[in-house]
């Protein structure tokens, strides 16, 4: 138990999001037990244990979708379910196989913060810390000689001009906004730390120059991709509220776009590409095509399933299986 705490202690640390999976309600028979953990990781890797068969290819799709969504449910899997009327956050699944069991697991997501580190004493600079406080991101401030007054209870503070005690990564996202005051040096000290995005607040005169200037100093011209100058998406802000919000915007929308998936703990193997999931015609069950248990084809069309229970009643009558998905009806198990 130790040891599955400290992966996820891993995962944590590494930035990378998961879903936590727990077996929170079980009828006999069933493989799984009460209290049964597992992770799932976003490119579908699943270690620790909550039920094989199809239960396995139902959970892996729904944590996939819970972290894409960032929203928790419970999944309800079973013959006989009680519950037909539909509920917010409840996903039912009515298996059509051999198994009489029921299972009731629950799906978080683990999303790794972000973390806005700026730096500089402006009025650009304080309203941009009160806008990632809004926006739950960790805030760190910079500024020499600040004391607890200069920023709005930011998360971390950092009185002298030095960055390199300060923890960052892909989920860092740094502005520079001290107009003026030791620009260069917080250039500087930003684009060597690990980030995916480093903002500049400056004209865009002063950019080019700055630019230029970086290059000079020896900078690594790819450095310069994380480099936005001036920062901010053009909303033709005035006030420096309205500058903060056209910079969270443009982070934002860097953030959106990040790739989340992070190597294995071991170098030496790569890790397999998150599963692409096809929907068993018989039941619904969402089926891992590069692992299914049966394969079969229909006509054009490659149809995969998750135990020989579908597959069978797929083989008796294959017309009706997909004439009533063509039609947009629900399988058997919806």
């Amino acid at each position: 138990m130790l040891e599955f705490y400290e992966k996820i202690a891993n995962l944590v640390r590494a930035q990378a999001p998961f879903a936590m999976v727990q077996v929170v309600g079980r009828q006999a028979p069933s493989s799984s037990k009460l209290g049964d953990k597992a992770i799932v990781k976003k490119n579908g890797r699943m270690e620790g244990w909550i039920g094989g068969g199809c239960v396995q290819g139902i959970v892996l799709k729904e944590s996939a979708d819970a972290i894409a969504s960032g929203k928790p449910r419970l999944v309800r899997i079973g013959k006989e379910l009680q519950h037909h009327q539909k509920q917010e956050g409840v996903m039912e699944y009515r298996m059509t196989c051999q198994s009489e069991g029921q299972v009731e697991i629950y799906i978080e997501p683990v999303l790794p913060r972000p973390h806005l580190l700026v730096i500089g004493k402006s009025e650009i600079a304080k309203a941009l810390v009160k806008l990632g406080k809004a926006m739950d991101f960790k805030v760190t401030g910079v500024c020499e000689g600040a004391n607890l007054q200069t920023y709005d209870k930011v998360d971390e503070l950092i009185t002298q001009l030095d960055l390199s005690r300060v923890d960052t990564s892909r989920l860092s996202f740094i502005v520079v906004a001290t107009q003026g005051d030791r620009d260069e040096e917080s250039l500087l000290q930003a684009l060597k730390k690990e980030s995916s995005y480093v903002g500049f607040i400056s004209s865009r005169k002063k950019a080019g120059t700055m630019s230029n200037y970086l290059l000079d100093a020896g900078v690594d011209p790819a450095s310069l991709d994380r480099l936005h100058t001036p920062a901010g998406i053009d909303i033709n802000a005035k006030k420096p509220d309205e500058v903060a919000v056209s910079i969270m915007a443009e982070i934002i929308r860097v953030k959106n776009n990040l790739d989340l998936s992070i190597p294995t703990e071991s170098s030496s193997v790569l890790e397999e590409e998150a599963p692409s999931y096809y929907i068993n015609p018989v039941c619904g069950v969402p089926v891992d095509m590069k692992h299914p248990k049966h394969v079969m084809q229909y006509g054009e069309e490659t149809v995969y399933f998750c135990c020989d229970g579908c597959k069978i009643k797929f083989e008796k009558d294959p017309d009706k299986y997909m004439k009533a998905r063509e039609a947009g009806l629900p399988p058997e198990g919806m």
